[in-house]
C-alpha cells in the first residue's frame, strides 16, 4: 500500500489505513491456546509516549511548528519512545484481526537508499530464525518488495548474532516509492487507504498471508525501527491505532480534513512552543484552550486545560490534578443492572407489575410449584406481601373493573401428579379480587381452563373481557377451545361469551386501529408441527371473526 508525497509537500496530512486479516491458522503452532486482542478501545501510540512526564518533552523528541500547527521531530533514539506490547494490548496474545491506523505527519524529501518508518512493532529477540526467511516463506522471493533492500541486508546481518532485536512484525514505513505497510506473518484480507477524508483507495492484496500474528515479547518503536537508520525526519502529530474497527468513520467528514483528529497530544494542540536561549520549553498559558482526543492524565502543567472526549461525548477541565466534567453527553442506557435479587420458591414464569390504589407498586410472580407470591414495593425494594396458592403458574394478568382491582393466575397443573383420564382441581384458574378491608388479593371466582398459558383483559363498547390461551388438554391434544369470558353486571362474574379454535396457544393480545376491535393469538404446535396459522380477529356485532392469518410462523408471544 503506497501514498506518493511530492517533494515540496510543506503541509501535515492525515492518514485512515484500514486493515482485515484473513481468518487462517498457522498450521505450525497451536493457536488454539493464544487470546486473540478483542474489544479493545482506541490507542493513541504517540500520547503515550509523550505523556510520561508530562512536566517535560521526552528525550530525543522536540517541538516543532509549521504553517501554525505543531508536531513532533525525531532527533535521536531513545528508550522512552519504545514499549511493550503488553502494555497496550493487554490481556491477549495475537493482534487483532481488523484494525486501523489514523496518522498525521509531515514528510521530508527522502533520500533514495533511506527508508523512514513512523512507526515498527518488533519482535523479541533471540530468534530461532531469521525474519526475513520467515517472509520469504510467507511471500515468496518474488513478493519481496514489502521489504526493503535495507531490510534485507540487515536481517541477513541478524542471522548472524541472536543478541540483536527480532525483525520487524508491523510497521508504517516511508521510501522513495511513497507509504508503505511492512508485514511479517499477517493475514492481510483487504485494506484501505483515506488520505484528508477523501475517497478512501481499496486494496487487495494479491496473496493472503496467515492471520495469527503472536505479539508476546515484541515491543513497539515510534519514529523508527529501533535503531538510528530509519529514524523519522518529518514531524508527526498524531499516531492511533484502532483495533477491530474502521477508523476512517471516526474522522471523517471534517471541518479541515488535512488535519482530521481521533486523538491528538495536548503537548501539540494546545502548549505553544516558544525559543529560550536555543531550547525548546512550553508555555503555561493554556486557559480556556481545547484538546481533543483520548483519556489523559490531568497535571499541574495542564491546569486550566479543556479537554473534549469523542468517544465519551463529555467535555472536561483540569483543575491541576483531576479532570472535572464540565458536560457529558447522558445517552439512554441499551443495558440494565442489576437492582435486587429476589429468592423465590421454584422457577419463576411470569411477573405481572401493576398499581393497587392506597397501597402502592405490586409485583405478582407466577412459580411453577405450589404456591405464588405478590410483592409489595418498599424503600428497601420489593418486600414479600402475600403467598397464594397457584399450581404450576405460567402467567398473571391485572385488571380493573371500575375502581375494584382483580388478579387472574393460569395455572397448568404441571407442578402436582393430575390424572390424564379428568379434569383435575389443578386445571382450574383463579380470579382474585383486592380487599380493601382485608389489604389483600382474595379468591373470587374459579374458572375451567386447559394447561393455560396467558390472560388478556380488555374493554369493548364499556363491557370487560376476558381471553384465556389454552394450550392442551392432556398430553396430546393441542387443537382445543380457548375461551372469552364477559362480565356480567348481574350476577358478578365472568361467564362464556364466545369459544374459538386455537392450536397449542400461547398468548392474546388484545389492539385497536381506530373504530376497530382486534384480538390476536399466538398458536404454536397442533400436536404434529410447528408450522401453524396464528390468526387475527376482528369485532363485529359482538362477536370476534376471522380478520387474517398469518402463514407458517412460529409464535409464542405477541
Amino acid at each position: 500500500m503506497k501514498y506518493a508525497e511530492t517533494p515540496n509537500e510543506t503541509k501535515l496530512r492525515s492518514f485512515a489505513v484500514h486493515a482485515t486479516l484473513v481468518h487462517q491458522r498457522v498450521t505450525e503452532t497451536t493457536t488454539g491456546t493464544w487470546r486473540q486482542c478483542t474489544e479493545l478501545l482506541p490507542l493513541d501510540l504517540l500520547s503515550f509516549v509523550l505523556e510520561r512526564d508530562t512536566s517535560r518533552v521526552v528525550p530525543g523528541v522536540r517541538v516543532k511548528q509549521l504553517a501554525g500547527v505543531r508536531g513532533v521531530q525525531f532527533l535521536s533514539l531513545d528508550t522512552s519512545m519504545s514499549f511493550p506490547a503488553s502494555q497496550f494490548l493487554v490481556n491477549c496474545d495475537l493482534f487483532p484481526n481488523e484494525f486501523s491506523l489514523v496518522v498525521t505527519v509531515k514528510v521530508n524529501p527522502i533520500s533514495p537508499k533511506r527508508d523512514e518508518y513512523i512507526f515498527s512493532l518488533m519482535g523479541p529477540k533471540n530468534v530461532e530464525r531469521s525474519a526475513l526467511k520467515e517472509k520469504e516463506e510467507v511471500l515468496g522471493t518474488k513478493n519481496l518488495g514489502f521489504i526493503s533492500e535495507d531490510e534485507q541486508q540487515l536481517q541477513k546481518k541478524e542471522t548472524k548474532s541472536d543478541a540483536k532485536p527480532g525483525g520487524i512484525i508491523l510497521g508504517l514505513k516511508l521510501s522513495q516509492n511513497g507509504l508503505n505497510f511492512v508485514f511479517k506473518v499477517i493475514g492481510i484480507h483487504h485494506m484501505k487507504l483515506t488520505v484528508d477524508c477523501s475517497s478512501p483507495l481499496e486494496i487487495a492484496p494479491p496473496r493472503a498471508f496467515p492471520s495469527d500474528l503472536n505479539i508476546q515479547g515484541s515491543r513497539f518503536h515510534i519514529g523508527s525501527r529501533g535503531r538510528w537508520k530509519g529514524l523519522f525526519s518529518g514531524l508527526m502529530r498524531q499516531l492511533v491505532l484502532v483495533p477491530n474497527s474502521d477508523a476512517s468513520h471516526q474522522i471523517c467528514p471534517s471541518s479541515d480534513p488535512q488535519l482530521a483528529a481521533l486523538s491528538v497530544p495536548p503537548l501539540l494542540l494546545d502548549l505553544p512552543v516558544r525559543r529560550q536561549n536555543d531550547r525548546h520549553v512550553t508555555s503555561s498559558g493554556t486557559a480556556g484552550r481545547l484538546s481533543v482526543g483520548l483519556e489523559r492524565p490531568c497535571s499541574e502543567l495542564l491546569r486550566h486545560q479543556l479537554w473534549f472526549n469523542p468517544l465519551k461525548k463529555g467535555l472536561y477541565v483540569c483543575d491541576g490534578s483531576a479532570w472535572i466534567t464540565v458536560w457529558e453527553d447522558h445517552k439512554r442506557l441499551d443495558y440494565v443492572s442489576e437492582h435486587q435479587v429476589l429468592i423465590t420458591s421454584s422457577e419463576t414464569h411470569d411477573v405481572e407489575v401493576f398499581q393497587v390504589q392506597d397501597v402502592g407498586l405490586m409485583a405478582a410472580m407466577a412459580h411453577r410449584a405450589s404456591g405464588s407470591a405478590v410483592y409489595l414495593w418498599t424503600h428497601l425494594g420489593f418486600q414479600l406481601y402475600q403467598n397464594i396458592s397457584t399450581h404450576g403458574a405460567l402467567a398473571w394478568k391485572h385488571f380493573q373493573i371500575g375502581k375494584k382491582a382483580y388478579l387472574v393466575v393460569s395455572n397448568s397443573g404441571t407442578g402436582t401428579n393430575k390424572s390424564l383420564d379428568k379434569d383435575p382441581e389443578t386445571d382450574f384458574s383463579v380470579i382474585y379480587k383486592w380487599s380493601k378491608r382485608r389489604k389483600r388479593f382474595v379468591r373470587f371466582q374459579t374458572l375451567q381452563t386447559y394447561c393455560a398459558r396467558d390472560w388478556e383483559a380488555f374493554n369493548i363498547n364499556k363491557q370487560t373481557y376476558l381471553a384465556v390461551a389454552n394450550h392442551r388438554m392432556g398430553n396430546s391434544n393441542h387443537t382445543i377451545n380457548s375461551v372469552i369470558y364477559k362480565w356480567n353486571r348481574s350476577t358478578k362474574s365472568f361467564e362464556v361469551h364466545q369459544t374459538l379454535i386455537t392450536s397449542g396457544a400461547y398468548d392474546w393480545e388484545f389492539f385497536k386501529v381506530g373504530p376497530y376491535h382486534f384480538l390476536v393469538v399466538a398458536n404454536a404446535f397442533d400436536g404434529v408441527t410447528t408450522s401453524v396459522d396464528s390468526v387475527i380477529y376482528i369485532w363485529i356485532n359482538g362477536k370476534f371473526q376471522v380478520f387474517q392469518t398469518i402463514k407458517k410462523s412460529i409464535f409464542s408471544s405477541f
